[in-house]
């Protein structure tokens, strides 16, 4: 046997690129929700960050200090602690600019962090050199340098207020250089300076621990952040992965269902043909009244089977929006009438007496007359179905006070619980009434009919106590309503006969005007 196309398309499989996508979005949350050794690094790297782009800063400082003691202290003097610390700072750069050229991943945090701790131990230790230059005994050149330090001793720690142990390395030689020095005055007053200095620096180190934890609850948040987003990102994949699946799936199933509709319908259609042949005799009498009783059984059998073949069909257009309304002005107490008549013997044979109360002179309804005689005949049937034999249906139309068309169908039937009405409304679903009494269909009649009024702009509604009788209400939208034009000026001189393109049509009721969609409706 040769192999043949199949003409149904196949689902494949997802692309690589979209699996490698959802694969790469895994990782990120993976890798980002776990930010807390990435967060050493961080911290770490906004330190170094920061003390290149203010460099200059340093050195700057450095020579306006220098200057400022050539009045107090000897020049050589200054320009050795100068140079010692122009040096020290240039090995503090060159660490940091080591540390930013190492990939992140390559990175160790612990060995580059005693490195910077250790350079800046170095740089402080020239900058509290400072405070043991020969001033003399002068009190302003102390205050000077009093002042001066303090200044350093919090700018160090502005800049590494993300790194303690660098805040540590970088501040207590500068704190301690002028404690000793003002201790070594054996002078009072510079007792007390030193006490303040000691203050100071706690204090500052306080404030900078609070700054610290502000830093670390600000990176905590971004870190969330990110994984926040990754997520996201992750989620929106595999909903797009999920939503090409599903269309692919739908397009399978149109065409399934396109295809196969032809294929049952055509022998389908054959064997109610002859089933109808044999049944009626047309060909000579039957010898044995069993035959003809089975070509009976096969005749309803098959008529069963192209109902539900057409409701599996309607159900899947109207769910797959290729459904197409074919308007045209419908007259709906015509339409439940012809629909009445159709159900009437069906009704007759369990005795159930149908009772109809339409509304006078209801206007005319822009919509699908296939698909309003649909939803009659559907809720008909569904009414008759449930209710016991003896019982009663009454179908009414007429006009809300918003004004929308409604038809109504009411039955006295066992009723519908509440927790059985979410299902009755989805295709295939049946509520425990139709399975316990036996007769149950295929659970589409109340879902097609839904889609149909819901197509047409308007609502279904499903009113019932659970105990006794239930209501099926279709509302058709007002914008659909069409209303007659006035009636025209009578004029008492003789016309000229109209020409056919241009002579008014007669409505039901005999006038010269013709129902028009209003102006709502468009």
């Amino acid at each position: 046997m040769s192999a043949t196309a199949s003409p149904f398309p196949i689902v494949s499989p997802a692309p690589a690129s979209a699996v490698a996508q959802i694969r790469l979005d895994r990782e990120k949350v993976v890798s980002r929700s776990n930010a807390a050794p990435d967060l050493d690094y961080q911290l770490l790297s906004m330190f170094v960050k920061n003390e290149l782009l203010a460099c200059l800063a340093i050195p700057v400082l450095a020579v306006v200090v220098a200057f400022s003691l050539m009045s107090w202290a000897p020049g050589d003097e200054l320009k050795l602690w100068l140079a010692t610390v122009f040096v020290s700072k240039g090995i503090f750069l060159l660490i940091c600019r080591r540390f930013m050229g190492v990939p992140r991943a390559e990175a160790d945090v612990d060995l580059w962090r005693r490195h910077l701790v250790a350079a800046e131990f170095f740089h402080a230790m020239t900058w509290a050199s400072i405070a043991f230059v020969d001033v003399g005994d002068d009190r302003a050149a102390f205050f000077f340098l009093f002042a001066m330090l303090m200044v350093v001793m919090a700018i160090r720690m502005i800049f590494a207020l993300t790194v303690l142990p660098i805040i540590y390395a970088g501040t207590i030689p500068l704190a301690a250089a002028v404690v000793i020095r003002f201790l070594l005055t054996g002078e009072p007053f510079f007792f007390a300076l030193a006490v303040v200095t000691v203050g100071i620096h706690i204090c500052l180190i306080f404030l900078v621990k609070g700054l610290n934890f502000t830093v670390l609850a600000m990176l905590g948040y971004r870190a969330e952040k990110d994984a926040l987003i990754a997520e996201l990102e992750q989620a929106k994949a595999v909903s797009d992965e999920a939503r090409r699946r599903a269309e692919e799936a739908s397009a399978a199933k149109s065409t399934f269902l396109a295809t196969m509709s032809h294929e049952l319908r055509t022998p389908l259609n054959a064997i109610l043909g002859f089933s109808e042949v044999m049944k009626g005799e047309m060909m000579g009498p039957m010898g044995n009244k069993t035959y003809k009783a089975y070509a009976g059984d096969i005749h309803e059998s098959g008529q069963h089977l192209l109902k539900l073949i057409n409701e599996i069909l309607d159900i899947s257009r109207i769910e797959a929006g290729r459904y197409e309304l074919v308007e045209q002005p419908v007259l709906i107490k015509a339409t439940l009438s012809d629909c009445c008549r159709l159900m009437r013997l069906r009704a007759d044979g369990k005795g159930i007496k149908i009772t109809e109360a339409h509304e006078k002179s209801m206007p005319r309804l822009w919509a699908d007359e296939r698909a309003v005689r649909q939803i009659c005949l559907n809720l008909l049937s569904n009414a008759i179905k449930f209710t016991p034999a003896g019982g009663a249906v009454a179908i009414r139309s007429g006009t809300t006070a918003a004004g929308e068309q409604f038809i109504s169908v009411r039955d006295d039937g066992p009723g519908i619980p509440a927790a059985d009405m979410p299902v009755v409304m989805k295709s295939f679903g049946q509520g425990s009434v139709a399975r316990t009494s036996g007769e149950g269909g295929a659970g589409l009649g109340l879902p097609i009919v839904k889609g149909l009024v819901e197509m047409h702009g308007g609502r279904f509604e499903l009113n019932s106590d659970g105990r006794r009788g239930t209501e099926a209400i279709a509302i058709f939208p007002r914008v659909r309503v069409m209303q007659p034009q006035p009636h025209a000026a009578r004029v008492s001189k003789p016309v000229r006969r109209a020409s056919p393109q241009t002579r008014p049509q007669r409505t039901d009721a005999g006038s010269a005007s013709a129902p028009v969609r209003s102006a709502a409706a468009g």
